[in-house]
């Protein structure tokens, strides 16, 4: 289950959470099989009340069904590596959850009691979670590896995406006064269950919203996002235009907004690039094509050329601003490892370009020096440490998003293998 309500939401949802009506069936009936051991209609209800207090989307029996069957992957693989949770693992867990609402985990249970769900249910929700962290930490991290040049491509992809500063939004607002809190947030799943485009959110905004911006159809005008709430902000800066955030319960009310569009900047000096090339001087355009059409690389020119030529051959990193004008030309139109013939009449020079990237990118390496110069332009454009991003953290968004993919293709290949049936 990915998606979580802010601290304050989970807080508010526990706390309006009603009980729902117990099933006329027998609760302690088999609803499905994995593996021999039974899913009962009672553990679904359980689970379903669960996520409803945890805002997940999608929260009807089917739903909760599927979030069990997961667990239950979970946790068998877990046994079948001979890995348990320890009570303090276990309870670290709880109390990690819980803080999300700003709760220790016994007041956290003591809420979802009081909603009409177990303890046990958020035990056992917890457990599986914790069991499969370890089981992702033995069986599929020691297979994941991120390299320096994924690391570099994602750092120029984040460092020539323009920063976002101002939004523009469309809101519903479904009022939820004492003892309606749960229908608004039932029609507020509903709403974003349809997955409803830009004419649609609006037609729901115009039917069901109680803002001044309803017959409008929600539109809001552009918005600088320095000017939202911190929360808020994230919530909006996570959406692309044409999105809609899930429903976040606020006091009295909940709120779905819709992204239609956004506007942003680019870093000071993004634009800016250094380039790794190599020139030779050859003595005529023919002489220059001959070797051009056999080297296949910066490092294969080297042995193409031949040791006579070897002294001839300049390797450089430069910014754009320092490149002569007629070779910065050629190298324009060149991607990595490929070259290009500079005609001088007399003389003609081979060009190739070894790599190129973002000014910025190039500074956070210590081994490239290139920029240092104070004519360059560059440092000049370079903003604050904080404004870019850190190579640490994204060598950690690598791996977790690699993690988190071969976790998924796992759990999927469990199922597979799982016996799942039906009384």
């Amino acid at each position: 289950m990915r998606h979580f309500l802010s601290s304050m939401a989970i807080a508010a949802a526990i706390a309006c959470a009603p009980a729902s009506a117990v099933l006329a069936q027998n609760l302690f009936e088999p609803v499905l099989y994995i593996n021999d051991k039974a899913i009962t209609r009672y553990e679904v209800d359980q689970r379903m009340r669960f996520m409803q207090i945890l805002g997940a989307s999608g929260t009807d029996a089917a739903a909760a069904q599927e979030a069990l069957v997961q667990d239950r992957l979970r946790v068998s693989a877990a046994d079948q590596l001979g890995i348990a949770a320890t009570d303090e693992g276990l309870q670290n867990g709880l109390e990690e959850f819980a803080s999300r609402a700003g709760l220790s985990a016994a007041e956290f249970t003591a809420q979802l009691e009081r909603a009409g769900v177990e303890p046990q249910v958020f035990r056992d929700f917890v457990k599986a979670g914790v069991v499969w962290r370890a089981v992702i930490r033995q069986r599929l991290l020691p297979q994941v590896d991120v390299t320096d040049a994924e690391v570099d491509r994602e750092l120029t992809k984040r460092i020539e995406t323009p920063i976002i500063t101002r939004v523009l939004l469309s809101e519903i607002i479904l009022p939820a006064p004492d003892g309606q809190q749960n229908a608004a947030l039932r029609r507020a799943e509903s709403i974003a269950a349809s997955d409803p485009n830009e004419a649609q959110f609006a037609a729901a905004a115009r039917q069901y919203s109680a803002s001044q911006s309803a017959q409008a159809g929600g539109r809001l005008n552009w918005l600088d996002v320095d000017n939202l709430p911190p929360g808020l902000r994230q919530v909006v800066l996570s959406l692309q235009p044409g999105q809609m955030s899930q429903p976040l319960p606020v006091q009295g009310a909940v709120i779905l907004f819709f992204l239609r569009d956004n506007a942003g900047t680019l870093r000071a000096g993004a634009r800016e690039q250094v380039l790794e090339y190599m020139t030779l001087r050859m003595a005529s355009v023919t002489d220059a094509a001959t070797l051009a059409a056999r080297t296949r690389s910066c490092d294969d020119l080297y042995v193409q050329a031949g040791s006579d030529l070897l002294p001839a051959i300049q390797r450089q990193t430069l910014s754009q601003n320092q490149i002569p004008g007629a070779i910065a030309t050629q190298l324009a139109s060149l991607d990595e490892n490929e070259t290009a013939v500079l005609n001088y009449g007399g003389s003609a020079d081979l060009v190739m370009l070894c790599s190129r990237q973002p000014a910025l990118l190039a500074q956070m390496d210590d081994d490239v020096a290139t920029t240092a110069l104070p004519d360059d332009g560059v440092e000049a454009a370079v903003p604050g440490a904080q404004a870019l991003p850190d190579r640490t953290m994204v060598r950690e968004d690598l791996l977790n998003s690699k993690v988190s993919q071969m976790a998924d293709a796992y759990l999927q290949e469990l199922r597979a293998d799982a016996v799942i049936r039906r009384p």
